[in-house]
């Protein structure tokens, strides 16, 4: 069995990131993906190498969303594109979409359309903002939605610095997932009632979400604390510090008190525990920056490994800042199945980021590889029973391509 969602169909008409990486999501674990796009295909596909300014065959970003899909390649401008889509459609479990709200209308293929068609079909759709008030339809991308208005990228901006910019696809895939997780939770409502629903998430939900602890304080209290630099947070013990050949290295001391002792270990600086600035969380507190500072002498005596040595040794948790080059090369990472190796269109095998999900009853594997733009249009038109002769008649007229 490759994965828990075998035998699910699923149908995507979705661009860019955040839809396609549901399907993405949805086909590792099982689901048959068939993705639609445009004859001139999702805009995806080129970009990324375009805008790397990168000579190379292949799109990373647009593989780690896309691998074993199907792709049908339509003009749902035409009345017959629109007819294939309802096919495909009667033939699925679920759909997926982050179109806008006006094309998704004007193609026949909202929720309030579809639902009295289709019954059992689950509805799943991405937005920026939103499904009601006055910026519902407003164009938005994660950089806008989810980082920047949803105060994410405000939380990590300290006074007086420029915001720090978002790397790609960062709430697209927070939002991919919990659509994810909605949509299957819908298939199992399906189950019991014999009925599909409209699953619904947007990228500023997703951020806001992200960004509960602060969110819910001024909810509830009025105030949110604002971005902290490291030499600002009240607690030492969790907080950047950068060893003697330059690495840094996060504390992770959140239980002040119980972790005090260790540090005061690793450090060897027993003189420490009695000190009367440093000896309980609230004076610690009071004196952080003093003793952040005591820190920083200290830890520039050794390198990194050295202090991770330490550190193990006297039970204080800790952690490396890692670069993503490191991140691949992490045995670590590969140990718990942070990568899989993908099947490629030649037969050959490389490396890719793997889903964030296990199953230990009904493993998956990727399905396949990343589909040409239009591969299986003619493959699918036959299995929903249109012959040669019509399939040619839908090239001539521009249907397909």
């Amino acid at each position: 069995m490759a994965g828990p969602l075998e035998g699910i169909r699923v149908l995507e008409l979705g661009f860019w990131v955040a839809g396609p990486a549901v399907g993405g999501i949805l086909g590792d674990w099982g689901a048959e993906v068939v993705k639609v796009e445009p004859p001139r295909g999702d805009p995806f596909r080129g970009l990324y190498v375009k805008s790397a300014g990168l000579d190379v065959p292949i799109n990373p970003p647009f593989e780690l969303d896309n691998r074993g899909k199907r792709s049908v390649a339509l003009d749902l401008g035409t009345p017959e594109g629109r007819e294939i889509a309802g096919k495909l459609l009667e033939r699925s479990d679920v759909f997926v979409t982050n179109l806008q709200r006006e094309a998704l209308e004007r193609f026949g293929l909202d929720y309030e359309t579809l639902a009295p068609r289709f019954p059992r079909l689950v509805y799943a759709q991405v937005t920026g903002y939103g499904e009601r008030g006055p910026d519902r339809d407003r164009p938005a991308y994660d950089i806008g939605a989810f980082w920047s208005r949803a105060g994410v990228v405000a939380a990590l901006t300290p006074e007086g610095s420029e915001p720090p910019y978002q790397r790609g696809g960062f709430g697209d895939h927070i939002t991919a997932i919990s659509a994810a997780a909605g949509v299957v939770t819908a298939l199992f409502a399906r189950e019991r009632t014999g009925r599909g629903q409209k699953v619904s998430t947007s990228l500023l939900r997703a951020g806001i979400y992200v960004m509960g602890f602060d969110t819910n304080t001024a909810l509830r209290l009025g105030t949110v604390p604002g971005p902290m630099r490291r030499t600002d947070l009240p607690n030492p013990l969790v907080t950047a510090y950068r060893a003697g050949d330059g690495r840094w290295f996060w504390l992770l001391g959140l239980e002040g008190d119980r972790h005090w002792p260790d540090l005061v270990r690793a450090v060897e600086r027993p003189e420490w525990l009695e000190d009367p600035r440093f000896s309980t969380m609230t004076a610690r507190r009071e004196h952080a920056r003093e003793l952040i500072a005591l820190l920083d002498d200290v830890f520039a005596k050794k390198t990194l490994a050295e202090w991770g040595e330490a550190f193990d040794r006297a039970g204080m948790w800790w952690a490396p800042v890692r670069s993503t080059a490191e991140v691949v090369r992490d045995p670590q990472a590969w140990a718990s199945g942070a990568f899989v190796e993908v099947p490629l269109g030649d037969g050959s095998r490389a490396p890719m980021v793997s889903g964030p999900v296990d199953f230990s009853e009904t493993p998956w594997q990727p399905r396949g590889p990343v589909p040409e733009l239009g591969q299986h249009t003619e493959e699918v038109l036959l299995e929903l029973g249109f012959d040669w002769e019509k399939i040619a008649e839908l090239k001539d007229r521009g249907v397909i391509p």
